[in-house]
C-alpha cells in the first residue's frame, strides 16, 4: 500500500523532497553556527569544581591556560647581565584587568617559572564563547609581545588551545570533508553502475543530509547540540544514504534484468530491498539508544544528532527513491543499455569456497579477530597526550617543543586546586610527580579565605605517569581540584560508569528485532556475536595505531596519542553496532529468501553472498572512503573516532561478512532456521 501511494503520487513525492532539501541546504550554515563546543559532565567533582573556579576566579577551570614561553639561545642565561630584566619587562606587558597571570613577577620563588634556559609564564584571559575560548584574548596577547625580546629570544604563546588552532582547529567548514568522501563514493559508485544511475545515490545522500541539518537546527533550539554532530551527519549520513539507496536500486536492476517491467521491479525491490532498508535503518537508531539515555549533555546530542542520520536516510530511500526510479529510472541507464547480471561469479566463487571450508574458514577468520583485538586488553581512556598535537613548527609548536625539552610540559595543563589551607601548597609540594606548586601573588588568585593553586606536574597529566599523579593530588588535596586533567578522570566514570546496563538493554532490543524479522533464532545470535567479535578487532587495531603508535605518523603525521579518546569507544560502538548490522540483515535476508524459495542451507548461503557480496563491498567501501575523509578533519579526537569507524566496516564487510557469516551459516545448517513451535527445514 505504501509503495502504491508513492507510484501514485510521485511528483508530489519529489517536490516535497526538493523543498525539504533546499530549505536545509540554505540553513545548514546556521545549524553549523548554533552547535555547541561543551564537553560538561554533570555532578562530576572536577566538572563541578571547574565550574566554581570559573565563577569564582574568572577563566581556568575546563580550559588549559594560555603559556608564554621564553627559551634562550644557545650560551645565554638568565644570570646574563639585564636578562632578568629583560624578562620581567616582558612578562610585566601580560597584565591586563581582568587577567589572571601566573609568572616570575608575581611569586616569592622566581624560578619556579624557570627551567634550565626556559622560562614561562601562565595566563588566564576571559573566555570566548565557541570552539576558541581564547579567540579574543590570544591576538591582544601577540599584540603585547610583539617586537619584545629576551637575551635576544621572542616570546612565544603557547597553550592546547593555540596547539589545536596551529594544526588547523576545528572550524574548517565541512563542506570540505563531504567533498572528499563524495569524490570517492562516485568513483566507487561509476564502477558499480557504469551509468547516470551512479547519480542517484549521491543526489539521495544530499537530500538526507540536508534534511537532517534542518532537523538539527530544530533540535538547537531546546538542547546544546556537540559540534560533533556536523561531521556525523555530514559523512556517516553520506555513507548510510548511498547504502540505502544503493540496496534498493541494485534490486530494482535486478528485476528489471529478469524482466519485470519498470514499476513492477520498484515494487518488488521496495517490498523486499525496501524491508531490509527500513529494518536496518531502525537497528541503527535503536543502537544509538547507548549514547542517548546517558545522563552527560554531549554525548546524548550526538546520539540524538546521530539519529537523524538512519531515519531521514530510510525515509528518503523509500519515499524519493521509488519515485525516481518509476518515472526516470530506465532513462538513467545510459550509456550502458545492457542490464548487468546481478550475481557476481566472483563472489559466488567466494562463498563456495567458504561453504566447503566453513571450519577452517570460520576458525582462521576468528582467529585474526581475536589477534587484532588483543590491543584492546591495554586501552588506556583520556585526553590525546600533549606530543600529539604539538608537531610541527608554527610558534606555539615550538614553544610547546621548548618546554617539553626542558621538563615543563606538564605547564600546559595544570591542575587547579580550590583550598582555604594556608599549607596547602606545602602538602601538595610533597606528592610524587609534581614538580611546582605556585601559590601567585597577584590579582585574581584569592576569592575571601579561598585561594587558587596550580599544581604543575612533571609529566604530560594525559600519559600514564601524569595520570597517577593526578589521582594523588586528588587524594591528597585539601579542597576542590578542578583543570582539565581531573575532569578526564571524572568523564570515564560519568561515560563507563553505568553503561553496561545500557548497552545489555541495546543487545536485547535488536535481538528481539532480528529473531522477529529473520524468524531465527541462531541467526540474530550469530549476528551479535560476530559484531561484538568486529568491534573488539577495531578497538584493537585503534589502540595499536593511535595508543601505541604503530602507524600514526605514517598515516595521519601526527605522534602517538598515548591513549584514547575517553568518549570514542562508546560513540564507535553505538554507530559500528548499528552500521555493521546492516551488512548482516542484508545478507542474511537474501539468504533468508534463497532457503524460503526452496534452496538448501548450503545453495542458499552461496546465493545469498553471489547477490549481496558486491553490494556489500561497494556500500562499505563507500563508508570507508567517507571516513577516510573525516580522518583529514584537524581535530585529534575526531581523527580517532573517525579510525576506529572505518577500521569496523573494513574489517565487518570483508572478514566478517565475506567469510565468518557465510561459514557459520552453512556449518549450522538447520539449527539456523529453528524457530519456536516450527520444525526445521
Amino acid at each position: 500500500m505504501w509503495t502504491e501511494w508513492i507510484l501514485r503520487h510521485r511528483r508530489l513525492v519529489m517536490l516535497g523532497w526538493l523543498v525539504l532539501a533546499v530549505i536545509g541546504g540554505a540553513l545548514a550554515p546556521r545549524a553549523i553556527d548554533r552547535l555547541s563546543y561543551d564537553f560538561s559532565f554533570p555532578g562530576q567533582p572536577a566538572y563541578e569544581a571547574n565550574q566554581r573556579i570559573q565563577e569564582t576566579f574568572g577563566g581556568g577551570g575546563d580550559v588549559d591556560p594560555l603559556v608564554v614561553t621564553v627559551t634562550l639561545p644557545e650560551g645565554k642565561t638568565f644570570d646574563d647581565p639585564g636578562v632578568r630584566d629583560e624578562l620581567a619587562a616582558a612578562f610585566g606587558r601580560l597584565q591586563r584587568p581582568d587577567w589572571r597571570v601566573a609568572s616570575p613577577l608575581d611569586v616569592a620563588d622566581a624560578d619556579a617559572f624557570v627551567r634550565d634556559d626556559t622560562a614561562f609564564a601562565l595566563v588566564y584571559p576571559p573566555l570566548t564563547p565557541g570552539p576558541a575560548p581564547y579567540a579574543a584574548a590570544l591576538p591582544q596577547l601577540e599584540g603585547a609581545l610583539a617586537g619584545v625580546t629576551v637575551g635576544g629570544a621572542q616570546p612565544l604563546v603557547t597553550g592546547v588551545d593555540p596547539l589545536n588552532e596551529s594544526g588547523g582547529g576545528s572550524d574548517r567548514p565541512i563542506i570540505v570533508e563531504i567533498a572528499l568522501g563524495a569524490g570517492g563514493a562516485l568513483i566507487v559508485l561509476a564502477l558499480a553502475f557504469g551509468s547516470l544511475l551512479a547519480l542517484v545515490p549521491l543526489l539521495m545522500a544530499a537530500v538526507a543530509i540536508t534534511t537532517t541539518f534542518l532537523l538539527v537546527l530544530a533540535l538547537t533550539a531546546g538542547l546544546d547540540v556537540s559540534f560533533i554532530v556536523q561531521y556525523l551527519v555530514g559523512l556517516i549520513g553520506l555513507g548510510v544514504a548511498i547504502d540505502y539507496a544503493l540496496l534498493l536500486v541494485m534490486r530494482w536492476r535486478e528485476e528489471r534484468a529478469g524482466g519485470a517491467d519498470n514499476e513492477q521491479a520498484v515494487r518488488t525491490a521496495m517490498a523486499t530491498a525496501g524491508r531490509a532498508v527500513v529494518f536496518s535503518g531502525v537497528t541503527v537508531a535503536i543502537s544509538l539508544l547507548a549514547l542517548i539515555v546517558l545522563p552527560l549533555p554531549f554525548l546524548r546530542s550526538v546520539g540524538l544528532g546521530g539519529l537523524l542520520i538512519p531515519l531521514v536516510s530510510v525515509l528518503v530511500a523509500v519515499t524519493l527513491l521509488p519515485a525516481l526510479l518509476a518515472s526516470v529510472g530506465p532513462r538513467l541507464e545510459w550509456p550502458r543499455r545492457k542490464l548487468p547480471k546481478t550475481e557476481s561469479r566472483s563472489w559466488h566463487a567466494i562463498g563456495g569456497f567458504v561453504v566447503r571450508h566453513r571450519w577452517l574458514s570460520a576458525v582462521l577468520a576468528t582467529a585474526a579477530l581475536v589477534v587484532m583485538a588483543l590491543p584492546v586488553f591495554g586501552l588506556r581512556l583520556g585526553s590525546p597526550e600533549l606530543a600529539a598535537i604539538g608537531g610541527g613548527d608554527s610558534p606555539a609548536a615550538v614553544g610547546y617543543q621548548n618546554l617539553a625539552e626542558a621538563g615543563a610540559a606538564g605547564a600546559l595543563r595544570p591542575i587547579e586546586v580550590v583550598t582555604t589551607d594556608p599549607a596547602a601548597a606545602e602538602r601538595l609540594a610533597g606528592v610524587e610527580g609534581v614538580w611546582e606548586v605556585v601559590a601567585p601573588n597577584g590579582p585574581g588568585w584569592t576569592a575571601g579565605d579561598q585561594r587558587l593553586v596550580p599544581v604543575l606536574l612533571t609529566e604530560d597529566p594525559a600519559s600514564p605517569a601524569g595520570a597517577a599523579t593526578v589521582d594523588r593530588i586528588r587524594a591528597a588535596a585539601p579542597g576542590e581540584v578542578g583543570g582539565t586533567a581531573a575532569q578526564d578522570a571524572d568523564a570515564v566514570d560519568a561515560i563507563y560508569g553505568d553503561s553496561w546496563w545500557v548497552l545489555a538493554l541495546v543487545v536485547v532490543i535488536t535481538f528481539a528485532l532480528l529473531a522477529r524479522a529473520l524468524r531465527s533464532i541462531w541467526l540474530p545470535i550469530k549476528a551479535l556475536l560476530l559484531n561484538v567479535v568486529s568491534i573488539a578487532a577495531a578497538y584493537g587495531l585503534t589502540v595499536l595505531i593511535w595508543q601505541d603508535g604503530y602507524g600514526s605518523e605514517a598515516l595521519f603525521g601526527t605522534e602517538s596519542s598515548g591513549s584514547v579518546t575517553v568518549w570514542v569507544p562508546i560513540a564507535a560502538f553505538s554507530f559500528l553496532f548499528g552500521l555493521s548490522m546492516d551488512y548482516e540483515v542484508f545478507i542474511l535476508s537474501r539468504i533468508r529468501e534463497g532457503h524460503d524459495a526452496g534452496l538448501s542451507t548450503d545453495e542458499a548461503t552461496v546465493h545469498g553472498i553471489a547477490y549481496t557480496g558486491r553490494l556489500v563491498t561497494s556500500a562499505a567501501l563507500i563508508l570507508v572512503l567517507a571516513f577516510i575523509a573525516l580522518s583529514t578533519v584537524p581535530v585529534v579526537d575526531v581523527k580517532i573516532f573517525a579510525t576506529t569507524l572505518a577500521l569496523g566496516i573494513a574489517l565487518d564487510a570483508t572478514i566478517v561478512r565475506g567469510i565468518l557469516t557465510p561459514a557459520l551459516v552453512a556449518a549450522f545448517g538447520r539449527v539456523n532456521w529453528w524457530w519456536p513451535g516450527r520444525r526445521s527445514a
